[in-house]
């Protein structure tokens, strides 16, 4: 049997430890994803993929896909770029995205994606092309200029408003992101896969002379990954939907977690209460109390579906005697 290093599909070989990297990017975007839509469904309590540590998780595995992009199209065109490859690679790509965009928008008409992971793959692709001859310097340097536009852009200083238009949204220039439930644009995005076009370009000769060109997946688990790293395109367009069906199938029989939305609600509240006027410590005070109160008096599973005129006053109340008792003096420890 040949290397790995030496087998073909097509006229390029494939390296396993590549798409069983792949694969692992796949699964962390799965956990990401399964976490997402068990707040969207109001199975948790709140939505943690849109936490702090949600948002770091998000933007570190949509950059491990875009560094392994960078190092895909170096593999693919080493010995001269390959245009019939090249474009039938993009036109799946770009089908997949279009086909997102159009599902998002009838599914989502408020927050439909228009430029996400896939669509940024699509245009860096394209973009990258004549950094595949130049010097991978240049790729470095033009690669940190991507990554530091947005921050620079967002200074009042060097900030142009023609960004903030919405046709130019794509860029991720303007001051403000877009209503959207994947946003993935050109910077700094794009500056990841040069930087893995470089990468791939300085570091594929020393990585020929080890042995992980000839890994061969063994354990039923690596060869899992490794599958779906060669099928990435499938599994990405398949997972969530499926996600979504088996997840909406379990919240109709358990219905929502008992204190899905209470931190935003207590949000609002408070929010609301401090612009009419309240205190920070009352308001604060006041919206847990309230919170506390609507689940006590079984409104709390209703809020969703809006109050009848009874059920209206009386949550009413209870904000009102909450907020009373907020207001009062502090009463020491």
């Amino acid at each position: 049997m040949e290397p790995a290093a030496t087998r073909s599909q097509g006229t390029k070989p494939r390296f396993d430890i590549l798409d069983v990297a792949r694969g692992i990017a796949l699964l962390a975007m799965a956990a990401y994803h399964t976490t997402w839509d068990l707040g969207y469904l109001a199975l948790t309590p709140e939505n943690y993929a849109l936490a702090p540590l949600g948002k770091v998780a998000a933007h570190l595995i949509a950059g491990a896909f875009l560094v392994l992009v960078g190092i895909g199209l170096v593999l693919m065109n080493r010995d001269g770029l390959r245009p019939r490859a090249f474009l039938l690679r993009l036109a799946r790509i770009g089908g997949a995205a279009l086909l997102i965009t159009a599902a998002t928008r009838y599914a989502m008409p408020d927050s439909y994606i228009f430029f996400g992971i896939l669509h940024c793959i699509a245009v860096s692709s394209i973009l990258a092309v004549p950094f595949l001859r130049v010097s991978p310097v240049a790729s470095v340097v033009v690669g940190i200029v991507v990554l530091a536009a947005p921050a620079v852009m967002a200074n009042p200083d060097y900030h142009l408003a023609v960004f903030d238009d919405p046709i130019l949204s794509f860029l991720g220039l303007g001051m403000l992101p877009p209503r959207t439930n994947d946003y993935v644009p050109l910077f700094p995005w794009f500056g990841l896969v040069l930087l893995g076009l470089a990468l791939a370009r300085l570091g594929l000769p020393a990585f020929r002379r080890t042995t992980l060109p000839d890994w061969r997946p063994r354990a039923l688990a690596s060869r899992g990954l490794a599958l779906a790293g060669r099928h990435s395109l499938a599994v990405y367009l398949v997972h969530q939907p499926v996600l979504l069906a088996l997840l909406t199938g379990l919240v109709t029989l358990t219905g929502p977690h008992p204190k899905a939305g209470l931190v935003a609600f207590r949000a609002d509240y408070r929010a609301q209460c401090e612009s009419t006027g309240g205190s920070a410590r009352t308001c604060r005070v006041a919206a847990r109390c309230v919170g506390d109160a609507l689940q006590r008096e079984n409104l709390w599973a209703i809020t969703g579906r809006g109050f009848t005129v009874e059920e209206r006053a009386k949550a009413q109340a209870l904000s009102q005697t909450c907020y009373d008792a907020a207001d009062g003096p502090a009463v020491s420890p």
